[in-house]
């Protein structure tokens, strides 16, 4: 018997997820995926403290996510929204005034 101690290899680690959708019919939110692309957003203190008290209460409800797949999701809905009810999508209610 070896005293070894058997590593996962780079598939098993870098391994791809894929995505997975929010809600019957809309968008899919990317997920644990390697991203090539980058935004910064700048957002208030009491932005921040939501996004982390959203982040911590999934994480009780057993869902361990990062703060940027939380935004990734929100996104993807929001242009769900958009694509399927247009000019009556929430965020055109919220960005219009």
């Amino acid at each position: 018997m070896s005293s070894r101690v058997t590593l996962p290899g780079a598939q098993e680690l870098f391994r791809q997820t894929g995505a997975k959708p929010l809600e019957s019919g809309e968008a899919m939110a990317s997920g644990r995926v390697r991203h090539d692309e980058k935004i910064t957003v700048y957002v208030s203190s009491d932005e921040l403290i939501a996004l982390e008290d959203a982040r911590l209460a999934l994480r009780k409800a057993g869902i361990s996510v990062d703060r940027g797949r939380i935004v990734r999701a929100a996104i993807a809905r929001a242009l769900a929204d958009l694509d399927e009810n247009g000019a009556n999508a929430e965020i055109v209610a919220r960005l219009g005034t």
